[in-house]
């Protein structure tokens, strides 16, 4: 079983104070949405184009805060300095598990499709890594340890002979720097997310590894969870959020031309990077109206069960009845 560190009690309590700063004249009307890069285009259109949407400034306010990935923004929800925010499955069951958080799923980001991309690890052309099992004795790059992604990257290295807590030195590298690091030789191998797996691979001079869709196809990478407590005191406003995710999908798939410029603004990559894969057969899969799947989640978490990463847990429990995307 994965162990949930002590520094959860520590984190939380750091957030709160740091988050929670809200004028209590607004708190019934203000969500606190925690968000994180790359792949939440509905959220970037909501960030970048609030106009687009009627009720952002005028139903309802969003105090929008970045992390640098899922494990932090879990803790944040889980100390109530958050009210809605992206999350991994694996993020939001530790969240239950060693954080008491109840929370409900109420949409989907993006997901692994056969034929798209696949979050994968990176090693330089001349490397003399050339497995897996090569790995034993390296240095490894992940987003966040306990993220999104560690669960399926685990479940590989062990799969190979490789003991991710004891063989290697793994060590946290955001995204937008996971290629820097690779190339002046501060890991060894690292993961790779677009639009920065693009960017690098048009450099050239590195080659994949191993993708996450060996070990487990049809990832749910991200969804969107908002506290179970905070969406029963307050359905209409969390509808009202739901809703705008719902159509924030919808431009976005609608209109790839300004999607692009939105999340150029938001990664600070070129366009041209981003065009050679945003929306497009080598992206990530998208339901067109932010629509949970539940089942894939479920068939995760059992992977996760079975591996020993997690108890038994149903993903009933983090179902709304009414509070689900898609919302019109």
């Amino acid at each position: 079983m994965i162990r949930i560190p002590s520094k959860w009690i520590l984190a939380a309590g750091a957030l709160v104070s740091v988050l929670a700063s809200v004028n209590s004249s607004y708190a019934q009307q203000t969500i606190h949405v925690g968000w994180t890069i790359p792949a939440e285009e509905s959220k970037y259109w909501m960030m970048r184009r609030p106009a687009e949407f009627p009720d952002i400034g005028k139903a309802y306010n969003i105090e929008w805060t970045q992390f640098q990935g899922t494990a932090p923004m879990t803790q944040a929800l889980a100390a109530g300095a958050l009210d809605c925010a992206t999350q991994a499955p694996l993020s939001l069951a530790n969240g239950v598990v060693g954080g008491n958080l109840k929370a409900y799923i109420v949409a989907q980001h993006v997901y692994e499709k056969p034929g798209g991309f696949s979050v994968y690890w990176a090693v330089k052309d001349d490397s003399p890594i050339k497995t897996i099992a090569d790995l034993k004795g390296k240095t490894v790059g992940i987003s966040v340890i306990g993220g999104g992604t560690y669960g399926p990257f685990a479940m590989l290295l062990k799969k190979n002979g490789v003991d991710p807590e004891k063989d290697i030195k793994l060590v946290e590298v955001g995204f937008a720097v996971s290629e820097d690091a690779l190339r002046q030789g501060r890991v060894d191998a690292v993961n790779m997310n677009q639009p920065f797996a693009a960017r690098a691979e048009a450099k050239g001079g590195t080659r994949k590894l191993f993708s996450l869709s060996e070990e487990m196809p049809n990832i749910v990478h991200i969804l969107e969870a908002c506290r179970a407590d905070f969406v029963d005191k307050n359905p209409d406003l969390v509808r009202a959020y739901v809703r705008d995710i719902t159509s924030g999908m919808k431009k976005a798939l609608a209109n790839r031309e300004e999607t692009l410029k939105v999340v150029s603004e938001v990664l600070k990559a070129p366009i041209p990077v981003l065009d050679t894969y945003l929306l497009k057969d080598n992206d990530f899969g998208r339901d067109p109206g932010a629509a949970p799947n539940f089942d894939a989640i479920q068939k995760m978490l059992d992977i996760y069960t079975a591996t020993g990463m997690l108890p038994k847990m149903d993903v009933a429990q983090f179902k709304h009845p009414t509070i689900v995307a898609p919302l019109q």
